[in-house]
């Protein structure tokens, strides 16, 4: 008993440090994006995000019961045997989370946690039939299939509606700044799903353990209240913490996204995970953002899909799954060779040497609020957007119509200048005749004062011969 009692500690305690990773690991599906166009200041985004976790995680425990009463069929699984699987299991999850966040990388941890106790279940029981494969495929694979899909047509739809509300801006220069107020409500709202959906999974493998230790009655699959307690102030203190260095690989891809498509993505993020917890899927928050982010980066004009790109994200989602099952079944194989007791401590003290060697590591180039927007993101890559995409039909119509009236403006000058040059021509015609005219009449008045001056011919000659 007392052995089962430790266990039941550690695996607590190694659930709260998940829970806590996970908070995280997070932050950046919902507050990357004000980040990065400026309707939140980093540090406000992260505190408002882990105040709305914190909330979150009261509001739901459907996916909790995904995790304490369905995937694994814990009734054929003896109590010993049981409770090293739960704690290799957070093993498998606690590394992963840790090694992508050291690397950067945007996983799931959702599919961290799955993969671990499922790599974990099938060592230490040595049997497939442990595992409730129909459960794994209808509330973890195939909605992770689905909700990317899903979350990345609503965004695509809600921005298309968007930009066709607000086409009176189209001409003006980023004049779709008002949706960055509508942002600080969308990721709000994002973090809050978050935290309906993340944190549940946490709750759900303490009271499994709960459960197998005897703890708490196995008809009865909610969670405590010091359970809910305990995991919503983790997860929201591990979003606090900020996950920096996610925040800058998915924040700074996301620069290019104008405001209206961050609102379309945040809008169909959060009622994806919302819809989604109400109905008990234990979905990927990081899979459900990245499609959104896909999707409202297609609902924008002259944007293309960077298939590659795309590709590669998808690779790193399908890897999270068997990676930490990987993990979680080398930390079972160690519990299954040295027995419970030394297997789980000697498993602790690893796990504690890799957390602290990554933690180390991380020293060496630290990400902060300061500098967490250092990078680009293969998540804002995915969706290429020219420089200059061609115009919409409004804005066709509104060059067509200015193209009119610059062609009327430069006739009606032409005609001004045309009708002054006549002018002209005419009055330098007049002022020539006129001048000819003068001249004329100058001469004639010289020519008749010369002829009046002048003796008359013969008058001297006639009065000498008297």
């Amino acid at each position: 008993m007392e052995a089962a009692v430790f266990i039941v500690v550690l695996v607590i305690a190694l659930a709260l440090f998940f829970d806590f990773t996970n908070g995280f690991h997070d932050t950046a599906n919902a507050m990357a994006t004000p980040i990065a166009t400026g309707a939140l200041k980093p540090k406000v985004a992260v505190l408002l995000a882990a105040g709305l976790n914190l909330v979150g995680a009261f509001l739901s425990t459907e996916v909790s019961k995904t995790i304490s009463h369905g995937m694994i069929r814990e009734d054929g699984i003896d109590a010993s045997t049981f409770l090293p699987i739960i704690f290799a299991g957070l093993i498998g999850a606690i590394t992963w989370n840790m090694l992508t966040w050291l690397l950067g990388l945007p996983s799931s941890s959702s599919h961290a946690l799955f993969g671990g106790l499922i790599g974990a279940t099938l060592v230490g029981t040595m049997s497939a039939a442990a595992i409730d494969f129909g459960v794994v495929l209808s509330k973890v694979v195939l909605p992770a299939l689905i909700a990317p899909f899903t979350a990345g047509v609503i965004a695509f739809v809600v921005t298309k509606i968007a930009y066709a509300v607000t086409r009176r801006y189209d001409n003006k220069p980023d004049g779709r700044d008002g949706f960055r107020w509508g942002q600080i409500f969308t990721s709000s709202l994002v973090a809050l799903a978050h935290g309906t959906n993340d944190a549940q999974k946490t709750m759900g493998v303490i009271t499994l353990a709960l459960i197998t230790a005897g703890m708490q009655d196995r008809e009865h699959a909610d969670p405590q209240f010091w359970v809910i307690f305990a995991c919503a102030f983790t997860i929201a203190l591990g979003t606090y913490m900020g996950g920096w260095r996610i925040i800058r690989t998915l924040g700074k891809g996301l620069t290019d996204v104008k405001p209206a498509q961050g609102f379309s993505a945040e809008s169909s993020t959060a009622s994806t995970i919302l819809a989604s917890s109400f109905f008990g899927f234990a979905l990927s928050t990081t899979q459900v953002a990245s499609g959104s982010v896909i999707g409202s980066g297609l609902g924008r004009r002259g944007s293309k899909v960077r298939w590659g790109t795309v590709g590669r994200i998808a690779v790193g989602w399908v890897l999270t799954l068997p990676a930490a099952g990987a993990v979680g079944a080398a930390a079972a194989l160690i519990v299954v060779w040295l027995g419970d007791i030394w297997g789980v401590t000697v498993g602790a003290l690893i796990a504690l040497v890799i957390i602290l060697a990554i933690f180390a590591r991380s020293r060496r180039n630290a990400v902060h609020a300061g500098n967490a927007m250092s990078e680009v993101a293969d998540s804002g890559h995915a969706v290429k957007v020219k420089r200059n995409p061609p115009p919409t039909r409004r804005q066709r119509a509104i060059l067509r119509e200015q193209a009119r009236q610059k062609a009327e403006e430069e006739a009606r000058q032409k005609a001004e200048r045309k009708a002054k040059a006549k002018a002209d021509a005419k009055k330098a015609a007049g002022e020539k005749k006129k001048a000819a005219d003068d001249k004329r009449a100058a001469e004639k008045a010289r020519a008749a004062a010369s002829k009046s001056q002048a003796p008359e011919k013969g008058s001297h000659g006639k009065g000498g011969k008297k």
